[in-house]
């Protein structure tokens, strides 16, 4: 494993140290901004749902845009530098903020960067390494982002326990964002997206493989009941958790999904992406039914942390690795663009419905429903996708299970 990953191209080790810098200067705020919204600008679940639904909705909107024009251009990297670029200088602002709609403001803001960049980095990432090593090379990548996120909460833990307010940590932010974008000048268009030819500009799901179209169906459903995480932190804090402790639980939960992204996601290229990803849909409905059950913060709700980044661990890189295997180089902007946009544009109903439940029943329905969605999900995957997929000539590069 460990000659595997020093043997991928470069690339990949640049994008995944970008992610590192960008995921510590995101995670240093970001299981911060449930607490600040709540008692410091006295906004309500209600309110975070509206937030991050908006915002995520936009991005991934954003990203079928950025994914299609990179196509067309042949031109990732300056998308890529874009994006970054903006995430990071509007991130800060959320500490300037002092009603509910600055930090509205800031999560557009920052969201919109991330909608520029994201289908152009992860066509980048799959046009570097072949279908044998996909799985490797997002779960690698995925593990540095999360490896940000451990550094992230940790700082801002730190931080605080220096006497720093939240307003201060936020602000603290741009240090990381400035490297950030240090490295992405660094990078190099891939070789198969400069020699490929100019696609035409289309925003339907024309020339895509039907499997991939069902994918996207089941990601939905998948979606539906996947709302922002900050709902965990928000259930941390209503179980008695204080500040430190949500951010150190945060950065379990990261520690986890590095550890594991890479030999997860790996998986996928030896036993086939469907059995994995579904194997860790099915997982993650789990995690959620524990999370809503639990009566305090002990012990237990460390261990649900913990669960529920093995859980992200698995899904992440062998989610995206998939949609490589799906279709062709000239439309894999597109593809990921689509994927994100389904992914993202799907969290403002699924936001907004976590947080009405929340609100109007129990934390617990809130739950309840969304490990309903994932479970669903992981049964049309395994079933309706996957058949689609073994047709003949359904899948560009496939990579073919491995009896035991």
């Amino acid at each position: 494993m460990i000659r595997s990953i020093r043997n991928l191209p470069s690339t990949v080790w640049l994008l995944g140290l970008i992610s590192l810098c960008n995921d510590a200067a995101s995670d240093m705020i970001y299981p911060l901004v449930p607490l600040y919204l709540v008692s410091v600008l006295m906004a309500g679940p209600k309110v975070l749902g509206l937030i991050e639904g908006v915002a995520e909705a936009v991005s991934s909107l954003l990203k079928l845009f950025a994914g299609v024009m990179a196509d067309r251009t042949r031109n990732v990297r300056a998308w890529v530098i874009g994006g970054y670029a903006l995430a990071g200088f509007a991130r800060p602002l959320v500490g300037l903020s002092t009603t509910w709609l600055g930090v509205f403001a800031a999560r557009f803001a920052d969201r919109v960067g991330k909608g520029l960049r994201s289908a152009p980095r992860d066509a980048m990432l799959g046009l570097s390494v072949d279908s044998r090593r996909r799985g490797l090379a997002f779960g690698f990548h995925r593990a540095l982002d999360n490896l940000g996120a451990v550094v992230g909460p940790l700082v801002a833990a730190l931080l605080l326990a220096a006497g720093l307010t939240l307003r201060q940590v936020f602000l603290w932010s741009v240090v990381p964002a400035l490297a950030v974008l240090a490295l992405t000048f660094a990078l190099k268009e891939p070789p198969l997206a400069a020699a490929s030819k100019r696609e035409p500009v289309r925003w339907t799901f024309a020339g895509l493989p039907s499997a991939f179209r069902r994918y996207l169906v089941a990601l939905g459903l998948f979606t539906l009941g996947n709302a922002s995480n900050m709902f965990l932190l928000l259930r941390a804090q209503d179980l008695g958790a204080s500040a430190e402790r949500i951010t150190l639980m945060w950065a379990v939960y990261s520690s986890i999904a590095a550890l594991g992204s890479t030999p997860l996601s790996a998986l996928s290229d030896r036993f086939g992406r469907f059995r994995v990803l579904g194997v860790a849909w099915a997982a993650y409905a789990v995690a959620y039914l524990l999370i809503g059950l639990l009566p305090v913060a002990d012990w237990a709700l460390w261990l649900a942390f913990a669960g529920y980044g093995l859980v992200t661990a698995a899904l992440e890189g062998t989610e995206k690795a998939l949609v490589a295997d799906m279709v062709e180089p000239a439309r894999a902007g597109t593809a990921f663009g689509w994927y994100n946009l389904v992914a993202g544009v799907l969290l403002l109903p699924a936001s907004l419905l976590f947080g009405e439940l929340w609100q109007s029943v129990s934390p617990f329905a809130a739950f309840a429903f969304g490990a309903v969605c994932a479970a669903l999900a992981a049964l049309l995957l395994a079933t309706w996708v996957r058949a689609a997929a073994a047709r003949p000539g359904a899948a560009f590069a496939p990579v073919r299970e491995q009896p035991r």
